[in-house]
């Protein structure tokens, strides 16, 4: 999504646009209309107005409980937070081919612990003398 808000909520009285795109609770286009009657609206059904996309004309709003702006926060940081893991890491291991029985076991361990986690593993042995 272009140009994501830093923060997902309510926008109360303050609409800068005059013509809105509404859509009620359920997500069902109520049409567009002019802020005064979507503000009447949210009024009348004791909701909130939330700026879904702000970069069409007219920009998207829809009338949200405030238990259904709690639960797209918490999607959107939990998106957020899976994101910023994306980036891909590489754990090195390296022994010997002389190696002790219960090293090797500690160490295949570890291995599986990375992978688990989603990490690249590589694994390095050496020739014993």
């Amino acid at each position: 999504e272009p140009k994501q808000k830093a923060a997902f909520g309510s926008v109360g009285r303050r609409i800068p646009y005059r013509i809105l795109h509404v859509l009620n609770q359920d997500g069902e286009s109520l049409g567009n209309m002019h802020r005064a009657d979507a503000l009447r609206l949210m009024d009348q059904h004791g909701l909130k107005l939330v700026l879904l996309r702000e970069n069409v004309e007219p920009p998207v709003y829809r009338l949200m409980t405030g238990q259904q702006i709690h639960e797209e926060q918490l999607k959107r940081a939990e998106k957020k937070k899976a994101s910023s893991k994306a980036g891909t890491y590489t754990k090195e291991l390296s022994f010997s081919s002389a190696i002790a029985k219960n090293d090797l076991e500690t160490k295949t361990k570890q291995i599986a612990h990375w992978i688990e986690k989603k990490y690249h593993v590589k694994v390095t042995i050496r020739q014993a003398k």
